[in-house]
């Protein structure tokens, strides 16, 4: 089983991306322990060409944060911290490329609805609702459960962002967050979304990063877009944001606007900055010229789970943006349309999902989605030189995931295992910035029955809609 030919980007960033089978450099002081050292463990790697490979019997050494190696010699150091990880497989943590953490309250309240109705009859009101201990307590399970599930990083783009910070920072997670906006706020939103993004970059130890995060070309008008573009490249923001999310908003745009919602960022200068589209099941065969004449770096987010729950008939054309050098991340939107942020059934869907529209068994491969799953994901997420993968000088960002289950054995391919076989649940360990979150499924940051006792206390407040409000109008 093949990996794919790397992209010109992939080609331009092999160099800083793929360092393995390294031994400490030999400047490091060898009396001086380690912070974290995981031994006899099987380490998925990237080699100079980012292909995906496995190093048998690894040993990962891990100092201020970040991985100094990964080597299978036999090493003599010190350690702070030890963890013998036979049957074991070290992997990057994964991504979740884009979601609304908060809205694990709402999981399973609007199923079986077309997305107008879920928008405007069920969510928009709830919303309207939302207090700020809502959303500590949402993004509290939100985080637990990814954890859990091996994720190490999300990109976030909701409301009441102060809160997500605080919590982000207390459970030990990485994350890029940004607070969103409407146009019908004014000047305000816009100008909130700026404020958070500046007060909080970079912060939690260099955990926090931040974007700008106007909702969706159909809720944010022209003006504001381009606004949003000129303080985006102003303050070297990131500016994450909803567009052509199905076929139906493209159609719509086009027949409103003359302009598809790709051509709209275009036209406001948005893909003149770094911006990170979320779902892109709507673009069109117009839109890749336009894409890649972008001059800034484009990063799609894809969600599977909640296209095909909502019965989208297209999805993200995660080929075609391949083909452009666009780096396309793995994402499971909120849980209230995805109903679970498992990032490791977003890999399996992404896979499956694009064998079928394609027609073609031969793509997408296990290899290729463990890519899209590691440096794909931190590329489009803005953090490509940071995390993504297991070699020297990166965030020590580490999954431990237990392949001995009678659903894993045999490994008669170990990619397609971890594709197609492994679950979020045989994730036993999560690391990040070398500490450790999760020890053999134990979560050590966030107390989750004491989160999940007070939230159903909450909920009948939180989900009642005789009021009649509703935060905004879906319409495309």
């Amino acid at each position: 089983m093949t990996s794919p030919e790397p992209s010109p980007e992939a080609k331009a960033n092999a160099s800083s991306d793929a360092k393995t089978n390294t031994a400490p450099d030999a400047s490091s002081d060898a009396n001086t322990p380690a912070d974290l050292i995981i031994t006899r463990c099987t380490a998925l790697v990237h080699d100079d060409h980012e292909q995906i490979d496995f190093l048998e019997d690894a040993t990962i050494v891990v100092r201020g944060g970040r991985i100094e190696a990964v080597t299978t010699e036999r090493l003599d150091l010190p350690a702070t911290e030890r963890i013998d990880a036979r049957g074991r497989l070290a992997m990057p943590g994964l991504v979740n490329c884009h979601t609304h953490a908060p809205m694990v309250t709402l999981r399973g309240i609007a199923e079986d609805l077309p997305v107008e109705e879920w928008f405007n009859d069920v969510i928009w009101p709830i919303e309207s609702n939302l207090t700020e201990r809502d959303v500590e307590l949402g993004a509290r399970l939100a985080c637990a459960e990814m954890i859990r599930g091996g994720v190490t990083c999300f990109a976030d783009h909701y409301f009441s962002m102060d809160t997500v910070a605080a919590v982000t920072a207390e459970s030990g997670m990485r994350a890029n967050l940004g607070q969103a906006f409407f146009s019908s706020q004014g000047t305000e939103g816009r100008e909130q979304s700026l404020d958070f993004a500046l007060r909080h970059r970079d912060t939690a130890d260099g955990r926090i990063t931040t974007s700008l995060a106007p909702h969706a070309p159909y809720t944010v008008d022209d003006a504001d877009l381009a606004a949003t573009a000129r303080l985006a490249r102003e303050h070297g923001l990131l500016v994450h944001i909803h567009a052509s999310e199905n076929r139906d908003q493209a159609e719509t745009s086009l027949a409103r606007h003359g302009r598809t919602p790709i051509e709209i960022l275009a036209d406001t200068g948005l893909l003149d900055t770094d911006v990170l589209i979320a779902h892109g099941t709507g673009i069109i065969e117009r839109d890749l010229p336009v894409l890649a004449r972008a001059t800034g770096r484009v990063g799609v987010a894809s969600a599977p789970r909640g296209y095909l729950k909502f019965a989208w008939p297209t999805t993200t054309p995660v080929r075609a943006l391949r083909e452009l050098g666009i780096s396309v991340g793995l994402a499971t939107d909120g849980a209230a349309s995805n109903s679970s942020l498992d990032v490791w059934d977003s890999m399996a869907l992404t896979a499956l999902v694009q064998k079928s529209t394609g027609g073609d068994p031969r793509w997408l491969t296990a290899r290729q989605a463990l890519h899209h799953a590691t440096l794909q994901s931190a590329r489009a997420v803005g953090l490509g030189q940071e995390i993504g993968s297991l070699a020297p000088g990166r965030r020590a960002d580490i999954i431990l995931v237990d392949l001995t289950g009678p659903h894993t054995q045999p490994v008669h391919d170990l990619a397609a295992t971890l594709v197609h076989s492994a679950r979020s649940s045989d994730v036993r360990t999560t690391i990040v910035d070398g500490r450790v979150l999760m020890r053999d499924r134990e979560l050590l940051t966030l107390d989750v029955p004491g989160v999940v006792r007070e939230l159903n206390e909450r909920m009948p407040a939180l989900i009642d809609r005789s009021h009649g409000r509703k935060i905004q109008e879906y319409d495309t």
